[in-house]
């Protein structure tokens, strides 16, 4: 016979009898409502974690969608994907000189490098110098 204790719940800290399979892995009651947020912080966690896991899956289906649209016919010359960032160049003369993927990778670093940016810009404390 297993005995399992009550224990309060990591969400809503109302105490629950924890499911006697699950052992001491049950961290939330039954509610889904528990059992979401409990979610929802795991993944941020591990998104916090594991940053490049989801950099190189972007950028691998980016590359992939390029070389799919390159080897399409050529009379459908479609710019490539959308960007959160504008470039401000004439893309499709871009495109024709260095070639889609190329592309792809360079708005990609534009995009990695200008969220870098925000970031630091964000981080700095304004001074009043007045």
């Amino acid at each position: 016979m297993h005995l399992c204790k009550k224990r309060p719940c990591k969400i809503c800290r109302c105490w629950f009898m924890p499911d006697p399979r699950l052992k001491d892995r049950q961290m939330t009651c039954g509610k889904k409502r528990c059992q979401r947020e409990w979610h929802r912080r795991q993944c941020g966690k591990w998104n916090k974690n594991n940053p490049e896991y989801f950099k190189a899956n972007y950028l691998a289906k980016k590359l992939a969608a390029a070389k799919d649209k390159e080897s399409g016919p050529k009379t459908c010359r479609a710019g490539p994907s959308k960007s959160h960032i504008t470039p401000g160049l004439p893309v499709r003369q871009i495109q024709d000189l260095i070639g889609r993927e190329h592309l792809v990778v360079m708005l990609y670093n534009n995009q990695l490098l200008y969220r870098r940016f925000k970031e630091l810009i964000q981080a700095q404390v304004p001074e009043n110098t007045s």
